[in-house]
């Protein structure tokens, strides 16, 4: 019965490659990969010529059953990589194991690297209970939103984020959650790893006092225990959206504030703006 190998690999120094991993990719017959030129310099580091294929989150659901249904025709054992650190653990791996999982094909793992877990181990926070969250929203509505749902279900997160975007990410903690800690790490295990701590608005100093910020790959642990989180905004009263659009006109706001402010409390987007198109009607009649 063939087996499916979950092999780590190192997310930066070569050295932590593990004896049990190099000797797994040289016994299995294929190597899945998520990037067969980088997996390439990997294997030739350590002197391993197994053939490669790729397997990324693009064409892995139909790879993946390909690759299932040939290691069961062929009978012979697969080993899946990433491009750096575990597989599955926001990077591609799924659709391959899950594949294996439905055909009753033995999935075994090789553990090694994991950026997220290596940033807990040195954040200096109690990571007994924590959750990994991989990449948050971009857009930042939907950002704030994440963020406030993660405050209230755990206590402490883990996240990654690409360096030309951490510095924002963090300025909407620091203010929408500023007692949240936080401990930034960057390149890990790499020749200039740096991790820096302390709460939102520190991290966030620290980052713009850095002009090499914009370089490397970042991960993020998150520490929600000590923050008070914002009081709940009531639901929008039941009256028209155009009477609320005036009443925010009446506290000095222009029409297109006083829209995005309704967005913000809840209201629909689209609603909103047909509200503000028919209030501009009515006050264009009245001047006539």
């Amino acid at each position: 019965m063939p087996t499916l190998y979950v092999v780590a690999t190192p997310i930066g120094n070569l050295q932590d490659m593990t004896p049990r991993a190099i000797e797994t990719l040289r016994a299995v017959a294929l190597i899945a990969a998520e990037d067969t030129r980088v997996t390439k310099k990997l294997l030739n580091v350590f002197e391993i010529d197994t053939p490669l294929t790729s397997c990324h989150q693009h064409n892995e659901d139909t790879k993946g059953a390909w690759l299932a249904e040939k290691m069961l025709a062929e009978n012979i054992d697969v080993a899946v990589t990433t491009d750096a650190g575990t597989p599955c653990i926001s990077d591609p791996g799924y659709g391959l194991v899950k594949a294996c999982v439905e055909r009753g094909i033995e999935v075994l793992p090789i553990p090694g690297c994991c950026a997220s877990v290596s940033a807990m181990s040195v954040s200096g926070f109690d990571t007994r209970e924590f959750a990994f969250y991989g990449f948050l929203p971009r857009e930042k509505k939907e950002l704030r939103e994440k963020l406030l749902s993660m405050a209230k279900g755990v206590a402490v997160a883990a996240v990654h984020e690409s360096p030309y975007r951490v510095t924002e990410l963090v300025e909407v903690i620091a203010d929408l959650l500023p007692q949240t800690r936080i401990s930034c790490s960057c390149d890990l295990t790499k020749l200039h790893e740096k991790t820096i701590r302390g709460t939102a608005g520190e991290v966030l100093q620290m980052l713009k006092d850095n002009p090499k910020a914009e370089k490397g790959e970042y991960c993020l642990i998150l520490d929600f225990h000590d923050v008070e989180l914002p009081e709940e905004k009531a639901p929008l009263a039941e009256v028209s959206l155009e009477a609320q659009l005036v009443e925010q006109l009446l506290q000095g706001l222009d029409l297109r504030d006083a829209q995005s402010e309704l967005v913000l409390q809840g209201a629909k987007k689209n609603a909103v703006k047909q509200a503000a198109l028919r209030l501009k009607k009515l006050f264009m009649e009245e001047e006539e």
